[in-house]
């Protein structure tokens, strides 16, 4: 197995909620040439809210349907359910619906099939009886948990798939890259960062976010691609 350009290393970014902040961390991704996947909940679009988070309040605004599709060109929709609720607390027609769903109205305003998905509350809310809906009756073809593996190494599970790190574990995020840019492996490698936008406000982490794509980019031996086309393969 090699990616799509035949090399062996890839870096792929997984952001969830779909909110406003995504278009600044877009223009960054664009500037470096990396690319990311938003997971967005489109029961929730047009909501405008705020988080207050380790004592700071920032604005969780989601985009309107009509803008979603401007805003994510050259990057990928995936699903993080209709209203984001804790999927092992659902009966399993709940679970299909709050999916599939969600899965048919990105597609609708993608103007692609969606196939991929990030769980809502990460790990601790979903198990095998999700996984095993999600195989069995929805059209998802892979979804990120929340467990850093700190590595890089390739998994078959990818309905139960680890990323490598939490983009706020900074002094693991940078580690980790510099072993990336340095790695001369045998086989393929997959580099996996997952956060949400807003949290770059929280933590003020814009500035140490771009000097890590600023690290990472422009490498000939690193492919740069969505979690689809790293996984998936298209």
């Amino acid at each position: 197995m090699k990616y799509l350009d035949g090399k062996l290393k890839a870096l792929t970014f997984s952001y969830d909620d779909g909110v406003t902040q995504d278009r600044r961390l877009i223009k960054i991704l664009n500037k470096y040439g990396l690319k990311a996947t938003f997971n967005i909940n489109s029961g929730l679009l047009g909501n405008a809210n705020s988080i207050f988070q380790d004592g700071v309040t920032t604005p969780h605004v989601k985009p309107r349907p009509e803008e979603v599709r401007g805003i994510y060109k050259d990057h990928e929709l995936a699903v993080h359910t209709l209203h984001h609720p804790a999927l092992n607390r659902l009966t399993d027609d709940e679970i299909v619906k709050e999916v599939e769903e969600d899965r048919i109205a990105l597609s609708e305003l993608a103007g692609y099939e969606v196939v991929g998905m990030a769980y809502p509350g990460g790990t601790g809310c979903m198990d095998e009886r999700v996984v095993r809906v999600l195989a069995e009756r929805t059209g998802v073809k892979y979804s990120r948990t929340t467990t850093s593996t700190y590595n890089f190494e390739p998994q078959t599970e990818l309905l139960v798939f680890d990323p490598s790190v939490f983009h706020l574990e900074q002094a693991k995020l940078f580690e980790l890259g510099e072993k990336f840019l340095t790695l001369e492996p045998d086989h393929p490698q997959i580099f996996y960062v997952w956060g949400h936008a807003y949290e770059f406000e929280v933590y003020d982490f814009w500035e140490r976010f771009e000097e890590f794509c600023r690290m990472m980019a422009g490498r000939d031996d690193i492919f740069y691609g969505t979690n689809r086309e790293v996984l998936l393969g298209y």
